[in-house]
């Protein structure tokens, strides 16, 4: 069966002929949302019918119903499409995002949004979507370049201190990032660098971010590796992240780095590049940092199972021993047995004390880490300062009374001093200051000028003036 040939309409004209200027004056009747939307439904049925429309393909999306959704568009604007259930044939061509088609169906309204759409009928491939042959051709590129070679990915450091991201601090993304260091890893250092993550001028934002973190720098210190992070999208949302600019960027980094844009359906040409790929952002943060209650518990294992060990090792020394006991009379090898069983006290004294110094210098170490973990900790500093306080109470407390009558004996005489010399005294000898309105001293005739006000001070008050 042959396919319905493209036919040109036009809307303009089939609209003008519906919509006259007193078509709001032929009734007085009030309509309803509902009966708006039907007459709107009716006339656009009645004056498209079933048109050929050809565009890129977006968003696509397979309802559980088994109705598919899909938005075509160009360069200038965009249609809502919909392939209801068992319309197509089997070997329709596949739907995907960015594949340029032509479609043909009849145009309609999708009465509970009010939006008008294309009910598809036939769809046919035009060949791949712009985006998507942009993004194909630039991989290759890189990929002959070796930019996305397995060996020159580097190794993510197990225990980092200090981790860059590159991401915009208004998205979901950070928040989910944040969330999950917090709990695993409380202390570690983070730097945000606030880009934009979609719209013309992102990718170079980006890039310079990427390139800034991985330098060296007096302000923040090294860090140890970056994590580029957004949420999902469709491929236009993500395009910054397939710029050649910023895959460039990602390669030259000093640094590892860690890709974390979209969902885990979603890639782009940076996690091509990149050393890691997270699927999501929250899984980035769970591969970058380990679990810092988990480790403390694999401590306390090996541990156990260090003194599980040398019981075990004691017990059986023990009984072998008794029983070559009980199995020699004679003195010579009783003498070597007791010689021996020395020997084995001294080499179980000395691996008792070898194990308690690596028990203590483990837990040494682990303390030393937690504490390291914990430095920034404000319940710590408030610790030491209660402390610190409590210390200085103690002893002053403790001095001899003699040693606080002499203080306030002291006190008294400078305080005398102070009363003597100090600026009241000699307001009361009959001097006054003379300030300006911003509160300075005059000590000279240049800095006032003719009508300033300024402000004198006696001994029994303040009065203004106004300099001539």
């Amino acid at each position: 069966m042959r396919s319905p040939e493209p036919t040109r309409f036009d809307a303009e004209k089939s609209f003008a002929m519906e919509i006259t200027p007193d078509f709001f004056q032929q009734t007085s009747k009030v309509l309803t949302v509902a009966e708006l939307t039907r007459a709107i439904r009716g006339t656009l049925e009645t004056r498209f019918g079933a048109v050929w429309v050809r565009g890129e393909i977006s968003n696509f999306k397979l309802h559980p119903s088994g109705h598919r959704y899909f938005t075509l568009k160009d360069q200038r604007a965009a249609i809502s499409c919909v392939i209801f259930r068992n319309t197509l044939p089997p070997d329709a061509p596949a739907i995907v995002d960015g594949a340029q088609v032509q479609v043909y169906g009849n145009v309609s309204v999708f009465e509970a949004r009010g939006q008008y759409q294309l009910s598809v009928q036939i769809l046919q491939t035009r060949g791949a979507g712009l985006l998507q042959a942009k993004f194909e051709a630039l991989k290759r590129k890189l990929d002959a370049e070796g930019l996305f070679d397995p060996a020159r990915k580097r190794a993510l450091p197990k225990f980092p201190k200090r981790i860059g991201i590159v991401t915009s601090p208004s998205g979901a993304a950070i928040r989910d990032i944040l969330n999950v260091l917090r709990r695993r890893a409380p202390n570690v250092e983070i730097l945000i660098s606030s880009v934009r993550v979609q719209g013309v001028g992102a990718a170079a934002e980006i890039a310079t971010a990427i390139n800034e973190l991985s330098a060296p720098n007096s302000a923040w210190g090294n860090i140890d590796l970056i994590v580029i992070a957004r949420g999902g999208g469709s491929i236009e949302d993500l395009w910054e992240f397939n710029e050649e600019i910023v895959a460039r960027a990602i390669f030259h980094a000093q640094i590892p780095v860690v890709n974390a844009v979209g969902h885990e359906i979603d890639f782009t040409i940076a996690d091509f590049v990149a050393d890691l790929r997270a699927p999501t952002p929250s899984a980035a943060a769970e591969l970058i940092v380990p679990d810092s209650t988990e480790l403390m518990r694999r401590v306390s294992e090996l541990e156990n199972c260090l003194q599980k060990y040398l019981r075990n090792f004691l017990q059986q020394s023990v009984t072998r021993l008794r029983f070559l006991s009980e199995r020699t009379l004679a003195r010579e090898l009783m003498q070597r047995m007791r010689d021996a069983q020395q020997q084995l006290d001294l080499t179980a004294e000395s691996l008792r004390r070898r194990l308690k110094q690596f028990v203590v210098d483990s837990r040494a170490t682990l303390v030393t880490r937690t504490q390291s973990l914990k430095s920034h900790d404000p319940r710590r500093e408030v610790a030491l300062c209660r402390n610190s306080v409590t210390e200085l109470y103690r002893r002053l407390a403790a001095q001899p009374p003699q040693l606080l009558q002499n203080a306030q004996q002291r006190f008294a005489r400078a305080e005398g001093m102070l009363r003597v010399l100090g600026p009241d005294a000699t307001l009361r000898r009959g001097y006054s200051i003379t300030t300006d309105a911003a509160g300075n001293v005059i000590q000279t005739i240049a800095a006032v000028r003719p009508k300033s006000k300024v402000r004198t001070r006696v001994a029994d008050g303040e009065f203004e003036s106004e300099v001539v």
